[in-house]
C-alpha cells in the first residue's frame, strides 16, 4: 500500500457497515479483524474490509468520511458493489 490516507468500510454477513478513516489501512483492518478495537466494530463482528478509497490529504479523507456516513445504507451497498459486487473481504489483496 502506498502512504495516504484512506477512507474505508468493514462489514460482516448482513451486511452491517462502519465507516472509519486511517493512514494504516492494513494495519487499522487488522485491529477490526482481531477485535483489538474496543465499539461498533467488535461488538457486531465486523471483520471483512468491503470497500476503501486512498487520499492526498488527511482533510480530503475526513470530508469524504463524513459525507459517506450521512448517505442513506442503499447508496453505501451501491457504492460497494460498483467495485466489489460480490462483497468478498479485500484485506487479503491489500496485505500482498
Amino acid at each position: 500500500m502506498s502512504i495516504g490516507y484512506y477512507v474505508y468500510v468493514m462489514g460482516n454477513r448482513r451486511p452491517t457497515l462502519y465507516i472509519g478513516v486511517t493512514n494504516d489501512l492494513v494495519r487499522r483492518v487488522y485491529e477490526h479483524k482481531q477485535d483489538l478495537i474496543d465499539g461498533f466494530t467488535r461488538k457486531y463482528g465486523l471483520h471483512n474490509l468491503l470497500y476503501f478509497e486512498e487520499f492526498v490529504s488527511v482533510e480530503d479523507a475526513i470530508v469524504r468520511e463524513k459525507k459517506l456516513k450521512h448517505w442513506n445504507r442503499e447508496w453505501k451497498l451501491q457504492l460497494i458493489q460498483k467495485t466489489n459486487p460480490t462483497f468478498k473481504d479485500l484485506y487479503e489483496e491489500i496485505v500482498n
